[in-house]
């Protein structure tokens, strides 16, 4: 799994000669931004799931920076946050709006505001006015929603990993002792 997201993903000195990430190659230089471990990796995968959750096309940008701030894997986290879509976007923020209005005891959904048409060309407003009709039920939720989707990641990562590494090991030992 490891060498095949190695072949994938992209290497530093590919980033540095990107001539329009050339200014800010610097901060790309960390090794752990690369690097496929279990930390970096199980950071990448949370901070990818608590970022899929923040609305419109700054999801990627937040996931760049909480990334260069905690040290985890670039490409991973980027991939990571492309698990909201158009498909699955207006279910999660239902079930962050149902969370919210359980927090604060506000009533639930009886009828949905209509969802607007949605075009390439003219998205972003129409869908802010109807997430703005969800109103504070919605603003509560989507954090807790994030924070819970993150924690959950972190810790799947880095118990499957720990799962994988110890059957190997096992398997290493019976090898050697069946030789």
């Amino acid at each position: 799994m490891r060498k095949l997201l190695r072949d994938l993903l992209p290497n530093p000195h590919s980033i540095e000669q990107n001539r329009w990430l050339r200014p800010i190659a610097h901060w790309l230089r960390h090794p752990n931004l690369w690097h496929l471990h279990r930390r970096s990796v199980a950071g990448a995968v949370a901070v990818g799931l608590f970022c899929g959750l923040i609305p419109g096309p700054l999801q990627m940008l937040a996931a760049v920076l909480f990334v260069l701030w905690l040290r985890v894997n670039l490409p991973l986290a980027l991939f990571t946050t492309l698990y909201t879509n158009p498909l699955t976007i207006v279910p999660l923020y239902l079930f962050a709006y149902e969370i919210g209005a359980w927090v604060i005891g506000a009533p639930h959904l009886t009828q949905l505001p209509p969802l607007p048409e949605l075009n390439w060309l003219d998205w972003f407003n129409p869908l802010w006015q109807w997430l703005r009709a969800l109103g504070k039920p919605l603003l509560i939720g989507l954090p807790i929603l994030a924070i819970s989707f993150a924690f959950l990641g972190y810790l799947l990562v880095r118990l499957g990993w720990r799962i994988v590494v110890v059957y190997r090991w096992r398997k290493r030992k019976s090898n050697n002792f069946s030789m």
